[in-house]
C-alpha cells in the first residue's frame, strides 16, 4: 500500500510563508491523485489541494487560489504545499492524501500521512 509521512509545520505569523512536504512511499504509481486537506479545531475536514501524480490536474479551494501551491518534482520526489501570505484562518492541521484511480475512476482518498500542525498567529 502507500504510506505517507508529512513534514513542515509551526508556527508563523500572519504573511509569513512555509512549505509542507508529503512523503510517499510503498506502491506509489503514476495512478494517483494527491491532495491535502486541513482540519481546524471544531471544523469539518476541508480540501486544500489536489495533484495528479502526472502533475496536470490540479485543484485549489478558493480561499487559497493565488497563495498555496502545489506541486512535485518527479516520481520519486515529495509532494509540496508552498503556503505563502499565510492567514490566521489557515491555522489547522494539515494532512497529505492519497486516492488511486481505478480503470480511469478516481476512488477515495484512504491513504493518509498523520497530520502536521500550521499555526498563524496575527
Amino acid at each position: 500500500q502507500v504510506q505517507l509521512v508529512e513534514s513542515g509545520g509551526g508556527l508563523v505569523q500572519a504573511g509569513d510563508s512555509l512549505r509542507l512536504s508529503c512523503a510517499a512511499s510503498g506502491r506509489t504509481a503514476s495512478n494517483y491523485r494527491m491532495a491535502w486537506f486541513r482540519q481546524a479545531p471544531g471544523k469539518e475536514r476541508e480540501i486544500v489541494a489536489a495533484l495528479n501524480w502526472n502533475g496536470i490536474y490540479t485543484y485549489y479551494r478558493d480561499s487559497v487560489k493565488g497563495r498555496f501551491t502545489i506541486s512535485r518534482d518527479n516520481a520519486k520526489n515529495p509532494v509540496y504545499l508552498q503556503m505563502d501570505s499565510l492567514k490566521p484562518e489557515d491555522t489547522a492541521v494539515y494532512y497529505c492524501a492519497a486516492a488511486q484511480f481505478v480503470a480511469g475512476v478516481l476512488t477515495t482518498y484512504n491513504y493518509w500521512g498523520q497530520g502536521t500542525q500550521v499555526t498563524v498567529s496575527s
